[in-house]
């Protein structure tokens, strides 16, 4: 088979297409046939060689992917070769075959076409997983998501409106738009408005219930600053750097809670019941039409260093895919 090798730490001009072995399913895993796989902030990190894989897990980037059941290992029940699935990676998905996990296999959505699915997996174990089991996000609350634009900002802006949750999102005026008709009620653009006095004014000076952050350090004070009494800031990136400065004084003040979470380096069980999570309490609604895929555009795989490149400029909106013929 082929799949996108990285060369050497680098540039987008690193992703290589290349002839791989094939992968055989272990005991409890399935060979999924790839029609379509995403780009994630993560894979960008891989090729730099800033963020390499766990110990065991393919080399090649891709953190989901949809596509058909080929192969079954021992062990594995209720899945059949030629079901439609999508499934939750931790890499390999830019390949024409990859194995799963069975238990981080989830059925398409009905409704959602094959490759769109591609755009779901880890997001919305992502986003379920930090704004509903972590921070326990409820209806009448105040979500603040940061990097509204981005494939998990999208998500986040959608499953918290269909919670009840008034939604604000910070991202770059363009973006304003499509963010209002995914759900967002306040759209703030981080580059002229300052997020903290634009949350407070919309909640009547109470500030946001659940931060979820992908920026990390550089807005860690004025996210602890965004917080209502009892909020609760959940840390998923770092884009904004890893090392910042913490007021205690005004978390304790707030009798606030900072989380910070990681999806890819988690054990295949707690994966696994993230993932049953999100088939039982998501996916409902993606099938109801609520939350939906938002996918920006679709390349070849083969154009795997464009997609980086798009992704890298950040003017995209929901998820870039890569499809496999």
């Amino acid at each position: 088979m082929r799949a996108i090798t990285i060369t050497e730490p680098g540039g987008p001009d690193v992703l290589t297409w290349s002839e791989v072995p094939d992968p055989q399913p272990e005991p409890g895993e399935v060979v999924v046939d790839v029609r379509a796989t995403a780009v994630n902030r993560a894979d960008l990190l891989q090729r730099q060689g800033l963020y390499p894989p766990p110990p065991g897990v393919s080399a090649y980037p891709g953190l989901e992917c949809s596509g058909v059941v080929s192969a079954i290992g021992s062990g594995v029940v209720g899945v059949r070769v030629g079901d439609q699935v999508c499934a939750l990676l931790a890499g390999g998905g830019y390949a024409e075959r990859v194995a799963v996990p069975a238990g981080q296999l989830l059925p398409v959505p009905s409704g959602v076409d094959l490759v769109d699915a591609a755009a779901l997996p880890e997001v919305a174990a992502t986003v379920w997983s930090n704004v509903v089991q972590v921070a326990r996000l409820t209806a009448g609350e105040t979500l603040l998501v940061h990097g509204g634009g981005s494939g998990i900002g999208t998500f986040a802006v959608q499953l918290g409106a269909a919670l009840g949750a008034t939604v604000v999102a910070t991202a770059r005026a363009t973006k304003h738009e499509r963010l209002r008709d995914l759900g967002a009620d306040l759209l703030v653009d981080y580059r002229e408005q300052d997020f903290v006095e634009e949350v407070r004014r919309a909640t009547d000076g109470r500030g946001a219930n659940v931060v979820l952050d992908i920026m990390g350090a550089s807005y860690l004070g004025r996210n602890v600053a965004a917080l209502a009494t009892d909020g609760r800031l959940v840390v998923i990136g770092m884009q904004g750097g890893r090392r910042g400065e913490l007021d205690l004084a005004a978390l304790l003040a707030k009798r606030g809670t900072v989380a910070a979470t990681a999806l890819r380096s988690r054990p295949l069980a707690q994966k696994a019941a993230i993932v049953s999570g999100v088939r039982e309490q998501v996916w409902p609604l993606v099938e109801a039409g609520r939350v939906r895929p938002v996918v920006d555009r679709r390349l070849p795989i083969t154009d795997a260093a464009r997609a980086h490149r798009l992704v890298e400029a950040n003017e995209h909106v929901g998820k870039v895919l890569l499809t496999v013929a």
